[in-house]
């Protein structure tokens, strides 16, 4: 039944906990809420009730705040306010599709209450609810037609489902109410400024570029931003085909920042330059860029990527001689796109060594120049030398040289770093620590240093190490990693977990990614500040990208490194589950302990984690009457090594929530979907399956693992063949047919022929004998055999990962120690920098 309506006074303290609610006084409100509460007539107060449970709610009090809600719209089921509130506790526990349901049945007893128009509005857009934000939007247009919140809202929501004539029409018609009140419109103004442009962007995205334009031209005295407006113009000139005036307008914009690499990119568009236009005509650009901007270095850079032969090497001369004299570090790192080329790779490492010899011998480049240069020039040609042989992969020279220049001058941080990254390449990531930690160690308030050291340590699993030494650049006080965590410092956290898997403590490696995970759910939530912010602040064009860019947010590289590993994580538990034999014997082995060992820590851990319940029960009472006196409790951690996560009973459920994300932003990628293929694999989930490993197909048709995953596929598929659901096994026949020719395909055949395809290749010669022996388990030995009589010095794709990755196939799969060992040998002997 419906409440009582309240007295003045009851109704002024009612009024009351609403302004505590807003101004965060939580304590008052309660204390207002009371004062009605306590009177016999008004105890069961619908409203009141629900007011009381949103103050709770917001002192992490949600049990009872729920019960008070619910309670209160029992007592008045047709409050707008109940209603409201039942649909704000839902929006704080993120149920949004629950509090929009809350929304639209206060709206039912309340159709023209501008706030909870607003609030559905808010969800409706976070949610891309975009039929749903129109309607709303439209409404709120049709109540206040006088707010420019209103008119705009619209407006982006037709924007936003590409009805980009309505949008104009909406926005034409605000412009026609502005324009009998604003009679400045020849003034500079921020915000109507924005408005054009948006308006024009509207016109363009609807495919009217002309009148995009002509609207541009018309207004442009009352634009601010003028380079993104020329921006803009220059851009549609092209794509009207207009190329003399995007030509005049790229120029302009040249100009203004000739590092920007999209403006000559739109000029060689404009002057019609593409591949097959002869590099000297191509290069009349850039010259003429440099005359007028001698100090700008894209002009110098990006020629050195078309240019060929003798054209290239004296091109490069002179990009080379100024940086290398002023010692500029990043010279290697902008032309290493060159090196695709092996002709310009020559031409790289002809003109290095002749620079280093030069050098030495008479502190020239060349000896016929008449200028000597600097000691310090040296130092830097060999510091540029040492990375061209590392990134060709000859180490020792690298290395070589690299100590050269340390002994020549050893106080430069920059040639430790290098020396650290080519041990890093070596395979030694111990030594490439030490080193890089000796670069810090010379400049300590370096914090990229810093970064890129802890980066080293953790990959050389030294993580107490690692923590020590990136808390040097926390806050003095507190906890140094949970001070990261709070700054959202993926690169990280990626690192530690990576690291902890590789030691065996799955737990931990968890814990770690479904943290980036909430860090990515996190900065989806944020978008709630921004929907009505933007609109207020007329930045329209800069919300609508961040609409894009959220929606697109976990195809993002950091997200899809830490969900593939967290992919990996949980198939591994799913293979060998936390707590049997097997995982604590691999996750000693991992770690480098004894099983003895391994036992021995994980008691002292479980020790350690009932003293903390223990401790936590203690304080519950002190929780308990802090949460009663107003003041909201801090969070603790109750499994901070991760623990119940590793001891999932549903790995591979728990792996599709990190999966999905993938397979919609970032399914172009190969490993996104070999891991799509691993998982459904296990759930033997077929047409999945099929799905995957056609698209991996698609993707790279030679690359190893994708013959594996159609061996396992097929064998899998041959399996089951009587057990699968027969519109199943027609969908994948009709497959098969399209892809191989036939709905029957033997994977033994097909990994004899693979064989045939790749006879000199390491890495498909590893892939065929592990299919082998997954086929044909009585061949295990004939696979060892095969990995075994391997001469990597002549076979094609022998780098140390391939080597590695074939000594765990002999160890692992094939189960001959013996041949892994041989084989680990002869590895020792082609790589001799690598740890093993």
């Amino acid at each position: 039944m419906p409440s009582q309506p309240l007295p003045p006074r009851e109704h002024a303290m009612f009024k009351r906990i609403l302004k505590c609610y807003e101004h965060k006084q939580y304590k008052a409100g309660l204390k207002a809420a009371k004062f009605i509460l306590s009177q016999p007539k008004y105890a069961e107060h619908g409203e009141t009730l629900a007011l009381k449970g949103l103050v709770l709610n917001c002192l992490d009090r949600k049990e009872e705040a729920y019960k008070l809600v619910k309670k209160g719209l029992q007592n008045d089921l047709f409050s707008h306010v109940c209603w409201h509130v039942y649909g704000l506790l839902y929006r704080s526990d993120k149920e949004y599709t629950q509090a929009i349901k809350c929304y639209r049945s206060a709206l039912r007893y309340e159709k023209e209450n501008l706030q909870i128009m607003r609030d559905l509005s808010l969800l409706q857009i976070q949610m891309r609810d975009m039929e749903g934000y129109k309607e709303t939007r439209h409404s709120l247009l049709l109540i206040r037609p006088q707010q420019r919140q209103s008119w705009i809202g619209y407006a982006i929501s037709l924007h936003l489902q590409k009805q980009y004539d309505e949008a104009v029409r909406v926005l034409t018609e605000y412009e026609g109410t502005q324009s009998k009140i604003d009679q400045k419109v020849n003034e500079r103004d921020f915000e109507a400024g924005e408005l054009v442009l948006y308006k024009a962007k509207i016109l363009a995205d609807g495919g009217k570029l002309q009148d995009a334009l002509d609207y541009i031209f018309k207004n442009r005295k009352r634009v601010c931003d003028e380079r993104g407006m020329d921006h803009m113009v220059a851009e549609i000139h092209l794509n009207l085909g207009q190329v003399d005036k995007a030509e005049e307008m790229y120029r302009e914009l040249l100009q203004q920042n000739p590092e920007n690499e999209n403006y000559y990119y739109a000029l060689e568009k404009c002057l019609k330059i593409d591949g097959s236009t002869p590099p000297e005509k191509r290069l009349e650009l850039y010259t003429q860029t440099i005359k007028e901007n001698p100090k700008a270095h894209t002009p110098k850079r990006l020629p050195l990527l078309f240019s060929k032969g003798e054209q290239f090497r004296t091109l490069l001369d002179a990009y080379l001689r100024p940086n290398i004299k002023k010692g500029m570090s990043p010279v290697f790192r902008n032309i290493r796109l060159v090196y695709s080329d092996p002709e310009k790779t020559a031409i790289v490492e002809k003109l290095a060594c002749s620079y280093v010899d030069n050098l030495r011998d008479s502190r020239k480049f060349d000896p016929n120049d008449a200028k000597t240069e600097p000691p310090s020039t040296y130092v830097w040609a060999l510091y540029f030398a040492a990375q061209h042989f590392d990134m060709i992969g000859d180490l020792e020279k690298g290395m070589s040289l690299i100590n050269t220049a340390i002994d020549h001058t050893p106080t430069v941080l920059e040639l430790y770093m290098v020396k650290a990254k080519i041990f890093k390449h070596a395979g030694n990531p111990k030594e490439a620590a030490y080193w890089l930690n000796y670069a810090r160690e010379l400049d300590t308030a370096d914090r990229y240093i810093n970064s890129k050291c802890v980066k080293y340590m953790l990959r050389a699993n030294d993580i107490k190490k690692a923590e020590e030494t990136i808390a040097l650049f926390t806050r003095e006080s507190g906890d140094p990693i949970a001070h990261l965590s709070d700054m959202q410092c993926i690169w990280f956290e990626t690192e530690q977990a990576r690291a902890f898997a590789r030691v065996g403590e799955i737990g931990k490696a968890l814990k770690k990614l479904h943290l980036i995970d909430s860090h990515f759910e996190q900065m989806i939530e944020d978008q709630f500040d921004f929907h009505t912010y933007c609109m207020r602040k007329m930045t329209l064009r800069a919300y609508t990208g961040l609409l894009n860019m959220e929606d697109n947010i976990k195809g993002h590289k950091f997200y899809v490194r830490a969900a593939l590993e967290a992919i990996s994580c949980y198939v591994g538990l799913h293979d060998v589950p936390y707590g049997s034999k097997e995982r604590e014997e691999q996750d000693a082995k991992l770690a480098g302990l004894s099983a003895a060992e391994r036992k021995k820590l994980i008691s002292k851990q479980k020790k350690a984690a009932k003293k903390a319940e223990a401790e936590k029960q203690k304080n519950g009472d002190n929780t308990k009457q802090s949460n009663k006196s107003g003041d909201k409790a801090d969070k603790k951690d109750d499994d901070p090594d991760g623990l119940k996560l590793s001891k999932t009973e549903k790995p591979l459920e728990d792996a599709l929530t990190f999966l999905k994300p993938l397979l919609r932003l970032s399914k172009d990628r190969l490993d996104c979907q070999m891991a799509a293929f691993e998982v459904y694999y296990r759930k033997q989930r077929f047409l999945l399956m099929l799905r995957a490993i056609k698209k991996a197909r698609e993707i790279s048709p030679e690359d190893p693992s994708v013959h594996c995953g159609w061996i396992r596929f097929l064998q899998a598929r041959n399996e089951s063949k009587a057990t699968i659901h027969k519109i199943v096994n027609t969908v994948v026949d009709e497959e098969l047919q399209e892809i191989f020719g036939s709905k029957e395909r033997d994977p033994v055949k097909m990994n004899s022929e693979f064989r045939e395809k790749y006879p000199d290749s390491l890495p498909h010669l590893r892939a065929y004998a592990e299919m082998l022996a997954f086929t044909q388990p009585t061949k295990l030995a004939e696979a060892s055999t095969l990995l075994g009589s391997i001469d990597i010095t002549k076979i094609k794709g022998a780098d140390l990962k391939a080597c590695r990755e074939t000594i765990k196939t002999l160890r692992e799969t094939l189960k001959d120690e013996s041949t892994a060992n041989k084989f680990q040998e002869t590895c020792k002997q082609k790589f001799s920098m690598a740890t093993w």
